[in-house]
């Protein structure tokens, strides 16, 4: 099977700009890439990466094949789905993600196996049938639901809490810290960040 992690190193997270630089995203991004991808080659797979830019960092390309494909995710990724084989999508903000997760997710014998993000995104995708194509605007989840409807495909849900825990706001940021183990756990605590349990919700705080 095909595996294939869309990425953006150039301009990514946006949402947790309040807590880091830019520069700062763009390393903590490529750490996250780096768990996902060491998950993937536990499994089994040899992933390639879709990139918006090239990638040099060899934690990178010592574990994937590079491609870049500047386009917008829906249309970088639906141009391997026009391919026509089996294909597992997942998305390089998933740094909590296991090899037993992915094995959940390819063990369905569904044709569309899809584990949702908490907002309602999609975070990975197994596709077997060759008529489905992704849209990652807004509500994904349902959205891809919908679409394999139409195809009268069959779809199952994977419900993982580690798949479901994509990395995009300050507050995420916990969840790394807390069941983190990898390069983004690290690349937090060498940064200067640690857990903050004193109001009534654990949250992150910054050691300046």
């Amino acid at each position: 099977m095909r595996c294939f992690v869309p990425c953006s190193v150039d301009t990514p997270k946006s949402r947790l700009g309040p807590v880091l630089t830019l520069a700062e995203r763009q390393s903590f991004a490529t750490a996250m890439l780096v768990d996902v991808l060491d998950t993937l080659v536990t499994a089994g797979y040899r992933p390639t990466v879709l990139s918006t830019v090239p990638i040099t960092d060899g934690r990178v390309t010592d574990r994937a094949a590079v491609t870049v494909d500047s386009r917008a995710l829906t249309t970088a990724v639906n141009s391997r789905l026009a391919e026509d084989t089996p294909t597992l999508i997942l998305m390089a903000d998933l740094p909590l993600v296991e090899p037993a997760d992915i094995q959940r997710l390819v063990d369905s014998e569904a044709d569309i196996s899809i584990a949702p993000g908490l907002g309602g995104g999609t975070n990975a995708l197994v596709v077997r049938d060759a008529g489905f194509r992704v849209d990652y605007h807004g509500a994904s989840y349902l959205d891809h639901r919908q679409a394999a409807a139409e195809l009268d495909a069959t779809i199952e849900a994977v419900d993982s809490r580690r798949l479901a825990t994509d990395i995009d706001k300050p507050e995420d940021l916990a969840e790394v810290l807390i069941h983190g183990t990898g390069a983004a756990h690290d690349w937090l605590v060498d940064t200067g960040f640690e857990l903050d349990t004193a109001g009534g919700r654990v949250g992150i705080q910054r050691d300046e």
